[in-house]
């Protein structure tokens, strides 16, 4: 049976390598404190289901190897996010995930990473380090459900994901809206199409609104919506 994916979007939990706009506020070190526990706290509440198989995606690519206690699991499979931007990242980890990708997918044009510049053809992450996202008797087909989330909700419960999961079958797309405008969550059951996340203004109050926009320029009208939650960034 091929099991849905939850990808956890996390960045190496070292002082100063992530929450640096709650850095300005609380300084480094509390900054990576919090960066730590919420990530710990995120993985502890979604992991350990029956129901789906957990990856974790990180970035910088060169922390795939590195142990960091109980913070990542040494037993989780691991991906790396790769260059560009959220929304290519967030397109790459969607196709290599589902095993979605192909040339008609996203093309020979590759996607367009920060500041305009143009990735080469988006690849499929491999693991390296963990178990394979492959469970034992998978075999490869169809496209899998998908669901990406980050660690700055750390509110959120298996029961969220479950219920994304459930909403998946019957629409397009769900989004987990998070208070601030943006999104702890986005599940897709069919491939991303080429350019869904060009142009969405990332890390504002306009990225879910942006988001919203890009799904149903490109078709994808049903779109659910989980409940809110509060997105720990600057407060």
């Amino acid at each position: 049976m091929r099991k849905p994916r939850l990808i956890v979007f996390a960045r190496a939990p070292v002082i100063g390598g992530a929450k640096t706009r709650l850095a300005a506020g609380i300084g480094k070190v509390m900054a990576w404190r919090a960066y730590r526990a919420m990530t710990a706290k995120t993985l502890r509440a979604v992991r350990d289901d029956a129901r789906w198989r957990t990856v974790l995606a990180v970035s910088p690519d060169s922390a795939i190897t590195r142990a960091f206690g109980k913070v990542w699991p040494d037993d989780l499979a691991r991906w790396p996010q790769g260059g560009g931007d959220l929304g290519a990242r967030q397109a790459r980890v969607f196709a290599g995930a589902g095993g979605w990708l192909s040339s008609p997918v996203h093309g020979g044009g590759g996607l367009k990473g920060r500041r305009g510049e143009v990735l080469s053809r988006v690849s499929p992450p491999r693991p390296l380090r963990g178990h394979s996202p492959r469970e034992r008797g998978e075999k490869r087909g169809s496209a899998l459900p998908i669901a990406i989330i980050g660690t700055d909700a750390p509110d959120i419960t298996r029961r969220d994901v479950a219920r994304g999961f459930a909403l998946l079958k019957r629409h397009d797309a769900v989004i987990g809206p998070a208070s601030d405008g943006g999104y702890w969550l986005l599940a897709l059951k069919a491939p991303p199409p080429l350019g869904l996340f060009d142009g969405i203004r990332w890390s504002s109050v306009h990225t879910r609104r942006d988001l919203e926009a890009r799904l149903r320029a490109h078709g994808l009208t049903r779109i659910a919506y989980l409940r809110e939650l509060a997105d720990v960034d600057e407060a």
